[in-house]
């Protein structure tokens, strides 16, 4: 499955921001999808992931109540809704799918990043 990120861009602290992934390829209904995000001098981390039917979601605790991951299967597409950005969001955010079921487990398939800056 080959996966492309796009939707970042440059917001104020407490705005919102909708990441898209476009996945191609068959079978994207058996792959487990998420976002990670890299910033600055820091590793990249586990944002969230989403189940292959959309129904369990995992996030990590820093977006828990600000950040919806979803999918549409149909079209392939998996989103990241962030809302009330805070300046500690800013990186840059990565599409990952897997065809396991373990949601923080290792990602074979990546896209490309997309910018996200929180700055006022």
């Amino acid at each position: 499955v080959q996966l492309q990120a796009s939707g970042g861009g440059l917001v104020q602290p407490g705005g919102s921001l909708r990441l898209s992934c476009a996945a191609s390829g068959k079978s994207f209904t058996s792959y487990t999808a998420a976002w990670f995000r890299q910033a600055p001098g820091k590793e990249r981390e586990f944002v969230a992931a989403i189940r292959q039917n959309g129904g369990i979601t995992d996030y990590t605790d820093s977006v828990k109540g600000r950040f919806t991951i979803s999918r549409d299967n149909a079209k392939k597409m998996v989103y990241l809704q962030m809302n009330s950005l805070k300046l500690d969001d800013t990186a840059v955010y990565y599409c990952a799918a897997q065809s396991g079921w373990n949601m923080r487990g290792a990602y074979g398939y990546w896209g490309q990043g997309t910018l996200v800056t929180v700055s006022s």
